[in-house]
């Protein structure tokens, strides 16, 4: 064992652990869940500290010795992945202190450890003098999570970018496949599946490119601001170096913030982000609505297409196969939702310089990201790729749909028609049968009214025989 101290008092700390006093309250003062701080969050941090000692050593206020070693203890912890000292829970009071503490502590210790290593004298590392140098938590915590979320966009990006491309080929085969429209879930003018699958495309096609432009927001950090961002304890050669220091370690492309003090103090990015995967998630919820209707019955629902088959549906129902990936991205959206209330409430419950609830914030945005793009891989490789639409089906309930005589109405006026509509439905004919019986049209141009490409207005009907039956009428 050891003994830790801090303002408070003492503590002691097992040796078989990196972290230190201040860890070990925050295990003690947050038991609100198992959930540890999101491991994305701590790579990001354990590049802020590498590329924060090699600015202050570039500014001479840390050593080359101490800075080398905060280096190869950060990159130790980078390259093993192995984050069990960071226990920290994920619901934190303090805005992101206790997190920042863990790692300095972590990094501190491991630090130490290493340049023991060999018989040496252990050189002194002190979590706040030194791994902490220049920085607070209220500068270093928020560009972290930025940094987080935009590593979690990649793969949503990726998994949205595979669900476009799925829905335009589905697009493209059944571009032909005619289908009854649908208002209010009340027959409407037909369409085609084609143009259904390229109208879901292009919906998700807006969704990604709002959560493309939320890079540029998050990429915006205080990083160097400090406790409210003044820069308070930093030097001119720090502010300079750290940004392009830490944009070399990481990869990213940040820029600091040209009012420090509003990068500090406002969350306008993280509800930025979050809108725009709330969008998302409404969107797909809508779709997977859209999927579990169409795919209803086989024998007494919509049955216009199949989803693949993925599971048994029922303990007591044999043969019943019910839709459980629409169902659970449905879930994946409700979450999604209830994340976004919950980054709306943090957010504007902030106080003069500072929000103290980023916590909550990045531990539903970073959730929401995930989870949103782990539902779009299942839905489109255990459903969209495998959906086939049962177009013979399709085209008898168009064939037998009253609402096609639509197409007569600039014709024979909406009264007529209307009137039409009724006697089809009380004689359960199809329209084109009755108008052809009743002779209030030549045949041919019946034909032409009624087919596939006139109905979905791919094409124009006969002109000249409209102008013809029109003038009759």
């Amino acid at each position: 064992m050891r003994i830790d101290k801090d303002c408070i008092g003492e503590r002691f700390i097992p040796d078989n652990v990196l972290y230190g006093i201040h860890t070990l309250r925050a295990m003690h003062n947050f038991p609100i869940t198992a959930e540890k701080v999101n491991p994305v969050v701590i790579e990001s941090y354990l590049q802020i500290k590498k590329a924060a000692a090699i600015a202050n050593q570039k500014a001479g206020s840390l050593s080359a010795q101490k800075a080398s070693l905060i280096v190869s203890a950060c990159n130790q912890l980078l390259f093993s992945g192995d984050y069990s000292d960071f226990c920290v829970p994920a619901i934190q009071g303090g805005a992101g202190t206790s997190t920042n503490m863990n790692v300095n502590e972590v990094v501190s210790q491991l630090a130490m450890r290493l340049s023991a290593q060999g018989g040496k004298k252990a050189v002194k590392i002190h979590p706040n003098d030194d791994v902490n140098q220049s920085q607070s938590t209220n500068d270093t915590y928020p560009t972290a999570g930025k940094m987080a979320m935009l590593k979690k966009l990649s793969p949503l990006l990726a998994s949205l970018t595979k669900l476009i491309e799925a829905l335009d080929e589905k697009a493209q085969t059944y571009s032909n496949a005619i289908k009854v429209g649908r208002t209010q879930l009340q027959d409407a003018v037909p369409t085609t599946f084609g143009r259904s699958f390229n109208a879901y495309a292009s919906l998700f096609r807006l969704d990604y490119r709002r959560l493309k432009a939320t890079i540029n927001v998050l990429s915006v950090v205080n990083l160097g601001g400090t406790a409210i961002g003044t820069g308070l304890n930093t030097t001119p050669e720090y502010q300079r170096q750290i940004i392009p220091i830490l944009n070399k370690v990481s990869h990213l492309s940040l820029v600091q913030a040209t009012d420090l003090i509003a990068g500090t103090q406002n969350s306008d990015a993280f509800t930025t982000i979050s809108g725009a995967l709330k969008v998302l998630a409404t969107d797909l919820s809508k779709f997977s609505n859209d999927l579990r209707l169409l795919s209803s019955g086989p024998q007494a629902g919509l049955n216009e297409i199949e989803l693949p088959k993925q599971a048994a549906g029922s303990s007591i129902m044999p043969g019943k196969v019910n839709p459980i990936i629409p169902e659970v991205v449905n879930q994946v959206a409700f979450e999604v939702i209830g994340n976004d209330v919950t980054v709306t409430m943090a957010a504007e419950s902030g106080q003069l310089e500072l929000n103290a609830f980023e916590p909550i914030m990045f531990r539903a945005i970073l959730t929401s990201e995930q989870h949103l793009a782990r539902a779009m891989t299942t839905l489109v490789e255990n459903c969209v790729a495998g959906i086939t639409v049962n177009t013979e089906h399709c085209r008898q309930e168009v064939e037998r749909s009253s609402i096609a005589a639509t197409i007569l109405s600039p014709i024979l006026g909406y009264e007529k028609t209307t009137q039409i509509i009724k006697k089809a439905m009380a004689t359960k004919q199809s329209v084109r049968e009755l108008v052809k019986q009743e002779h209030v049209l030549s045949d041919s141009l019946i034909d032409d009214l009624f087919s596939p490409e006139v109905l979905t207005n791919v094409r124009k009907a006969n002109q000249n025989q409209l102008r013809t039956a029109s003038t009759h009428h």
